[in-house]
């Protein structure tokens, strides 16, 4: 019976998740990956969390491959916002220079 409880609440809880919302998880983490190359993790973060979804698609797209001017100029775009920089400085973080 308690079987039966557990399958039923894990299904439950699978429905709760959209297919989009996973889609974006996978996007959101991959282009991490590719951030994180950039700017060190913890920095990585910050921009993950300011990124515009269309930021994100761009820059996953780039798993597996060296970081190229494309990827940087993003990356410096989004660090140069207001709010990440107001992330990096709730962090006690500092951005770095990007070529």
């Amino acid at each position: 019976m308690k079987r039966f409880i557990f399958l039923g609440l894990s299904l439950l809880a699978l429905t709760a998740c959209s297919p989009q919302e996973v889609v974006d998880d996978v996007v959101a983490r991959t282009a991490e990956s590719v951030i994180s190359a950039v700017t060190g993790a913890d920095v990585a973060r910050c921009v993950v969390d300011h990124a515009e979804t269309v930021e994100l698609e761009v820059l996953a797209r780039d798993v597996g491959v060296r970081a190229g001017t494309r990827t940087t100029a993003i990356i410096r775009g989004i660090l140069d916002r207001p709010d990440t920089q107001t992330c990096l400085s709730r962090a006690h973080l500092t951005a770095p220079v990007l070529p």
